[in-house]
């Protein structure tokens, strides 16, 4: 199984880096991990919505350029659907029992995601109502993607 983070940015903090790090290498056992980060625009404070649209719209064109045909994309989106860890788990079991050996989560930047990436995605995923950085959401991603393996495999992991 091959799982891709579509992100856009980079990290620039060390604790981010860190624990990015660290999940990597406990999901290395499980599975082929690759993190692809397409470049971030820069976002004027207070922009008019028109500009934050462009911006949006630039940086959903370099992760539609970044994404791989036969692969099963999920989207991080406030607006998606909210699933337990158990539920994301059977989720991920699903699409492989199905024939993707390839996921690929998408992460926006700090706007979001444009149209024409959530309209592209197999499936989009809400962590919750909240707005996380998107930093951050990698953090978080990693962690749960490394408990879903963990669920599917039928190993304990904390709770």
């Amino acid at each position: 199984m091959k799982i891709t983070l579509l992100t856009v940015g980079k990290i620039k903090e060390k604790y981010f880096n860190a624990a990015i790090d660290e999940y990597s290498k406990r999901l290395s056992r499980y599975c082929k991990l690759e993190i692809i980060e397409v470049a971030d625009e820069k976002t004027p404070d207070k922009a008019p919505e028109a500009i934050n649209r462009q911006i949006k719209e630039k940086e959903g064109e370099r992760l539609l350029a970044a994404m791989k045909e036969d692969a099963y994309i999920i989207a991080l989106a406030i607006d998606g659907t909210e699933l337990s860890s158990e539920k994301l788990a059977a989720k991920m079991n699903q699409i492989t029992l199905n024939g993707k050996s390839h996921i690929i989560f998408v992460i926006g930047g700090s706007l979001g995601l444009s149209d024409a990436v959530l309209k592209c995605a197999d499936f989009k995923l809400s962590f919750s109502p909240m707005t996380f950085p998107h930093q951050l959401m990698r953090v978080v991603l990693l962690e749960q993607i490394y408990r879903t393996f963990k669920i599917n495999a039928g190993e304990p992991y904390h709770k």
